[in-house]
């Protein structure tokens, strides 16, 4: 199972940095997106995936506990990147209106000429 989780990972983050290192800015939006994704189940797999208890002290031996911590990790990094997700969106959209076009080559080309 964790081989599985292990090339999905990989094959979710190499799609986003190809994505990323296009000349679109949709693209990078895109790539962003999908190594966030990619990052949340990297980090999913480094819990046990094992079925497993809810970590309340209650009756539930220890050892058949869930540990809580990469569930907060992920919950933590999707609001961060729900954060920059929508930042991003808002500087390439206010970027597409100045360089009239999504092209991340010409952006540089107005940013030099000033």
């Amino acid at each position: 199972m964790l081989l599985i989780f292990a090339i999905t990972v990989g094959v979710i983050l190499a799609c986003a940095f190809y994505l990323m290192l296009r000349r679109s800015i949709v693209r990078l939006i895109v790539g962003l997106a999908l190594m966030t994704y990619g990052v949340n189940l990297l980090i999913f797999s480094l819990g046990d995936l094992t079925k497993r208890g809810a970590p309340i002290i209650d009756e539930t031996p220890v050892e058949n506990m869930a540990d809580p911590l990469p569930q907060a990790l992920i919950l933590t990094a999707i609001v961060i990147s729900f954060g920059v997700l929508a930042f991003t969106m808002a500087l390439g959209y206010r970027a597409s209106q100045v360089i009239e076009g999504d092209d991340l080559d010409t952006l540089r080309a107005v940013d030099t000429d000033e």
